[in-house]
């Protein structure tokens, strides 16, 4: 049983492998292309896009992890159902349960590496890509609107024109409130550089609105204590989708803080948490695959209906999210009915074969 279980794992994991690489080079080759037509702009040269999609692998390897996975399984056991190789494994004894439990073990690492890859390198290389790319062309992250990025801190409304990839902030107006939401003093500033604790504001004017009058004040230097920090800024260099649980946890907290809407972030959150199981029903889904008839279609046919499932999880999963968002479903519904959805497919597969 032990060498049964070591020769599955082998070549099952070999055959995830060569889909996997073979996704990432197809999603790198897109990227290239995409890439290309901001050659010239800034510093922004062949070199420094080559490292742009080497710096953007990690972000598909974890989207395309539970596709090569299925694909990858079914290309194996349609393999050992040619080379009847099922069938001796069933007439030694091995049944379809154990068989499932050893591809099992294939699902559980690929889920693992699914979350380290989520975790660990996507959040770190998209947002080194991200400033690469953007000190190149422009120097500039994001403007959230013409205006430049806006963000509520406690009862006070900030709107900076610029930051910079070391976070530095260009252009601030600070709007600030009192107990009854009358605007008593704006504040602008010529650059904000955070100190560890706060931020150091250069060339700050602040304008005093009072009931009968308006008084201004100028200060070469002055030090701003602010909930808003380096790291939230951060949340502009990375998609939701692609940053990391602990960082997702921690913007919503401060969304949350400043009762603003949350709804897309913890949905991505939730997104984290369940999508590395994706790889379990996966193989779940793939295994029927293997003891199907012969007639019912040969390897290329099942790798095609592989294919086709792999693409169908992953157009139902952006779509379920999407809706969750629109339509105000709970986070964890939206990220969970997709991989849910599946497992009941795979688990009523299975039972059909059982009877066959």
């Amino acid at each position: 049983m032990n060498i049964v279980n070591r020769y599955l794992i082998k070549e099952t994991t070999y055959s995830i492998l060569l889909i996997m690489v073979a996704l990432l080079a197809m999603f790198a080759f897109f990227d290239l292309l995409q890439e290309l037509e901001s050659v010239g702009k800034g510093t922004y040269g062949i070199g420094k896009i080559i490292i742009f999609v080497m710096l953007s692998a990690p972000g598909h390897i974890y989207e395309i992890v539970p596709v090569a996975v299925l694909i990858g399984t079914i290309y194996s056991l349609g393999q050992f159902a040619r080379n009847s190789e099922l069938v001796i494994f069933r007439v030694s004894g091995v049944s379809i349960a154990n068989i499932g439990l050893s591809l099992l073990r294939i699902g559980l690492a690929f889920a693992l590496i699914t979350f380290i890859v989520g975790e660990v390198l996507t959040p770190i290389s998209e947002k080194t890509a991200q400033r690469m790319r953007i000190k190149a062309i422009d120097s500039v992250i994001a403007q959230d609107f013409r205006s430049g990025l806006w963000v509520k801190d406690g009862k006070n409304f900030v709107n900076v024109e610029q930051v910079l990839p070391d976070a530095q902030l260009l252009n601030i107006h600070i709007y600030e409130f009192d107990e009854n939401f009358q605007m008593k003093m704006v504040s602008q500033a010529k650059t904000g550089i955070f100190n560890g604790e706060n931020w150091d504001l250069t060339d700050l004017t602040q304008t005093y609105l009072e009931k009968s009058s308006v008084k201004s004040n100028h200060l070469a230097k002055a030090e701003w204590k602010s909930l808003i920090r380096p790291e939230l800024l951060n949340i502009l260099l990375v998609v939701p989708e692609k940053m990391s649980a602990w960082n997702l946890y921690s913007y919503i907290s401060h969304l949350t803080k400043n009762k603003q809407k949350t709804s897309r972030y913890e949905i991505a959150l939730w997104a984290k948490v369940v999508y590395p199981m994706a790889s379990l029903v996966m193989v779940l889904l793939a295994l029927p695959f293997g003891f199907l008839q012969q007639r019912s279609g040969g390897v290329a046919n099942k790798l095609f209906a592989g294919v086709l499932l792999g693409i169908l999880f992953q157009v139902l999963n952006k779509v379920s999210l999407h809706l969750g968002l629109l339509n105000d479903w709970t986070a964890f519904s939206s990220a969970f009915m997709p991989t849910f959805l599946f497992f009941l497919g795979g688990v009523f597969m299975l039972m059909w074969v059982e009877t066959q």
